[in-house]
């Protein structure tokens, strides 16, 4: 099976190629890209010989372009350069997605980024192993439909989506009653608001119970990473805002459950690893041996559920929010969101900021009921210079 991934040397990159390093009989890595992480991009070139790469950033870009210069010129790694192609910004990142030679694209790039080449991979019906939430937040509509149209299958790798597609899986037929989206709670479970009035990156950034990149370790700190969430089950299992209901689970064994009309409730359960729901997107319907560590019931000693604070979260109630009026408004909550974590990951701005210039732009936006793709790319620009300006 050919896999392209876009955003190798990120989090979920480099665990999805854990796992082709693992079953290499089984997979073969086409492309592979990086924003700046060219470094790491260079050794996963060397180990895994795709056939393209792609560099998001423009400096980076020329760098890489140096290192390929002299590769080619050194016989040890000769056959690995000499045919590679190798292409830059959005359109490289278009260019890996939309091949018609790769059977599964993985979107772990982070942001907004994913939403074109993801819709250009669905328009060739390549099944989509989606890490990237942004894509489904921002234009989840148009993204459905597309996939609808191109019978192009998106299978969800985050832990809790996952965990949800594995547990309907088998019962097409039977009306889903609610969705029990787990959370932990993050590194401020049971905090008070005055409590975080004052936080730090370096507070926000100690997560419990996973390891992941720092923008998506700062929306679990405030919850708006269960906010998107929120909004990519909306559309990846076609449910009602309202029957979406989060729990905090601290534990993070419980990755997600569904209850069904007739009461009953399907969960699944497993140590936090987030291999586990990459090598199943990666492998469904079928499941193959892994070496990954093994849940014992028996040394839990606890499960425990909590309603998440909303005064003290309010970044989940914007997104609730968002999601239920409609429109444009969760584009501006996810644009404006990623410009905010940047600031604070750079000590601009306070954690309570977050939501409240979120909220100030969701606001202040020219609200659109039904965009378009162009819609919503303007949308997305439109945000990120309103913040941008109106912190200055």
């Amino acid at each position: 099976m050919k896999i392209s991934i876009l955003g190798s040397t990120g989090s979920i990159g480099t665990q999805t190629l854990d796992i082709v390093r693992e079953h290499s009989d089984l997979f073969s890595i086409e492309g592979i890209t990086t924003n700046k992480n060219v470094d790491l991009l260079v050794e996963q070139i060397e180990e895994f010989k795709p056939k393209k790469v792609a560099i998001f950033d423009r400096y980076k870009y020329e760098y890489f372009l140096s290192i390929l210069e002299s590769k080619r010129k050194n016989d040890v790694y000769r056959s690995v350069y000499d045919n590679l192609e190798v292409y830059y910004g959005m359109d490289g990142l278009i260019n890996i997605a939309s091949s018609k030679t790769i059977d599964i694209l993985v979107t772990a790039v982070v942001g907004m980024i994913g939403l074109k080449p993801t819709l250009e991979a669905i328009k060739k019906s390549t099944t989509i192993a989606l890490a990237n939430k942004e894509t489904l937040v921002t234009a989840g509509k148009i993204v459905m439909e597309e996939a609808k149209k191109h019978n192009a299958k998106i299978i969800p790798v985050d832990s809790e989506h996952s965990a949800i597609f594995q547990c309907i899986t088998g019962e097409r037929d039977n009306r889903i009653d609610k969705i029990l989206l787990t959370a932990s709670g993050g590194p401020f479970r049971g905090k008070t608001k005055s409590e975080l009035e004052n936080v730090t990156k370096n507070d926000a950034l100690k997560h419990p119970n996973w390891t992941m990149g720092q923008k998506i370790t700062i929306d679990s700190s405030t919850l708006m990473n269960k906010g998107l969430e929120v909004i990519e089950a909306r559309w990846l299992f076609d449910v009602s805002p309202s029957d979406i209901v989060v729990h905090v689970h601290p534990q993070s064994i419980v990755h997600s459950m569904v209850q069904f009309e007739d009461s009953s409730i399907i969960a699944q359960l497993g140590c936090p690893d987030m291999r586990v729901p990459i090598q199943y997107a990666l492998t469904y319907p079928s499941r193959i041996p892994s070496n990954f560590e093994k849940l014992d019931l028996f040394s839990i000693a606890n499960l425990s559920f909590e309603k998440p604070d909303l005064d003290v979260f309010p970044c989940l109630k914007l997104a609730y929010d968002a999601l239920e009026n409609g429109g444009t408004d969760c584009t501006v909550l996810n644009a404006a969101n990623e410009v905010l974590v940047s600031k604070f990951l750079n000590d601009e701005i306070g954690f309570y900021d977050i939501p409240k210039y979120i909220e100030l732009a969701i606001r202040k936006h020219n609200y659109i009921e039904n965009p378009t793709l162009e819609d919503i790319l303007y949308t997305d620009e439109w945000t990120r210079r309103f913040i941008e300006d109106y912190l200055k």
